[in-house]
């Protein structure tokens, strides 16, 4: 089985772990035990024990764990947001960027959808250097860095090449968030500016690298294990 070393490809400064399906594959497993620093969402608590902090609005916590925790529990209750962008704002407050995301998804479907969502949001507005793992594979946001053309009537952005290491049979989804270009190399079907979600779905991996080509921000998910 091929599993990628995240750590190396992501050198990461906090995890976030939120309340959804567990951390039980290895590599998500692995990232969680070798975090440098823990933020917990809430509940969390109750599946790390060793964290560093928690953070959130007491819903969510038992009554036992807000009092066994209260001296690293950092109440929120800003209701505008949820508890994993009150952990992320929390990092941030700690000098921490570079953050990995944990049981952010599973259970409920809208949960896990609008928790994947946020990277986008953290990547653009907070600056965040995020990646979201779960026990399939991970999302990491990319945001278009280049410049418009000065040259084009309309100004369009520069599209710019990203690639990405892989392996053979990696299943590759690319989601987009506002490209007007997007290409692919290194993927067994040619990706263009997708306009539904499902579009650029379960795509394939054909060598131990790809590129993505575009000119706006999108994001990448790929597995652990090839198909």
């Amino acid at each position: 089985m091929k599993f990628p070393d995240i750590r190396e490809q992501f050198p990461f400064d906090a995890v976030v772990l939120a309340n959804g399906e567990q951390p039980a594959h290895d590599v998500p497993l692995n990232i969680l035990r070798e975090a440098p620093y823990v933020v917990c969402c809430d509940g969390a608590i109750q599946h790390c024990d060793w964290a560093d902090a928690v953070v959130g609005d007491c819903d969510s916590i038992p009554s036992w764990a807000r009092e066994e925790y209260d001296i690293i529990y950092h109440e929120e209750d800003d209701q505008e947001e949820n508890d994993l962008t009150k952990a992320t704002r929390f990092c941030l407050s700690e000098g921490f960027t570079r953050l990995v995301f944990l049981g952010a998804t599973g259970m409920r479907e809208d949960h896990a959808m609008g928790n994947i969502s946020l990277l986008m949001r953290y990547a653009r507005e907070l600056q965040v250097q995020g990646l979201m793992a779960t026990n399939y594979g991970w999302f990491v946001p990319v945001i278009h860095s280049g410049s418009a053309d000065d040259s084009s009537k309309d100004a369009r952005p520069v599209p710019v090449t990203h690639e990405f290491a892989s392996f053979p049979g990696q299943q590759v989804s690319i989601f987009n968030f506002g490209c007007t270009q997007l290409n692919t190399d290194g993927l067994r079907y040619d990706g263009y500016p997708f306009v539904s979600l499902w579009q650029g779905t379960l795509n394939e991996a054909t060598a131990d690298s790809f590129r993505i080509t575009a000119d706006g921000d999108f994001l990448v998910f790929r597995t652990y294990e090839g198909k």
